[in-house]
């Protein structure tokens, strides 16, 4: 059964929005390995609608380098409610129930599944027991104010499996379900 892999950047202070805003002066070559890692063990990605249509404009239009090409190149799956269609960038609508399609998409054979972006579909993934392992990119940055890792989830108690940390002050924790 393949994994279905979480990468989450977040603050200090539990904020994982504008993370084009906080996340720059710590992208290194230690943060582009560890990047690299997770996405050439992966044959697919999950993404809801915003980070689906974001990531389609920012990679789409790019080329040149194997980490580009291949996250340009692997199939998407998408989770909208507003979409009627995936567009052009290798993508494909998940209809009806998410949690059962993912389910469904982790019992295929293949490599691991990666989701990037945090939102509603992390609720669901992680109130449906989806989520393999949970790679919390903590960023060494207070924020403030913006959106929060899992607000409205209910108590969920999870094993640490690893910690990576960069010289950048990145800690990566590894999380896994309890």
């Amino acid at each position: 059964m393949r994994k279905l892999i979480e990468s989450t950047f977040v603050t200090l202070d539990g904020v994982i929005s504008s993370p084009e805003v906080w996340g720059p002066p710590y992208w290194d070559e230690e943060h582009n390995d560890y990047s690299a890692k997770l996405l050439f063990s992966s044959d697919a990605l999950l993404l809801g609608r915003e980070t689906y249509q974001g990531f389609a404009e920012a990679w789409g239009q790019r080329s040149g380098d194997p980490y580009t090409d291949r996250i340009n190149s692997l199939p998407k799956y998408v989770a909208s409610t507003t979409l009627t269609e995936a567009g052009d960038w290798n993508g494909t609508l998940i209809e009806g129930d998410v949690a059962a399609a993912v389910a469904g998409l982790k019992r295929q054979p293949g490599e691991n599944i990666l989701k990037f972006g945090s939102g509603e579909l992390d609720r669901t993934l992680m109130a449906n027991g989806l989520v393999d392992e949970l790679h919390l990119w903590t960023f060494p940055v207070i924020a403030g104010r913006g959106d929060r890792l899992f607000d409205e989830l209910d108590v969920t108690h999870l094993n640490l499996l690893e910690t990576t940390r960069f010289k950048s002050g990145i800690v990566v924790l590894t999380y896994g379900p309890k």
